[in-house]
């Protein structure tokens, strides 16, 4: 796989987030509930789901960052080097996901 085809694919990652992004904004807004009608533990249920709505919005958010630096490293022609060490990353790693910025050795540590 060579840069551009990383890249259609990076792009094509992006999309997909920011469509689940969208999509996702209203389950994050403010949950408001009339207290007279809904008992405490559909509050509560409501407050959880927002709660983990909020944190899946969080992990998307932090892909989308990786993406969007991977896309400059691409730009910048440094892309599928690790930026911890500086060496290459392997290529079965940056296929199962391209915008990984580091090789699974430093990753682990």
């Amino acid at each position: 796989m060579n840069n551009v085809d990383y890249k259609q694919h990076l792009l094509a990652d992006k999309l997909d987030l920011e469509e689940l992004m969208a999509l996702a904004r209203e389950s994050s807004a403010a949950v408001e509930l009339d207290q007279s009608m809904v008992g405490r533990l559909s509050r509560v249920d409501a407050l959880q789901k927002q709660a983990m709505s909020r944190e899946v919005g969080r992990r998307r958010q932090v892909e989308m960052n990786r993406i969007i630096a991977a896309l400059e490293r691409i730009k910048d022609n440094e892309f599928g080097y690790c930026l911890t060490c500086g060496k290459k990353i392997a290529p079965k790693r940056l296929l199962l996901n391209p915008s990984l910025p580091q090789c699974t050795k430093c990753a682990s540590v």
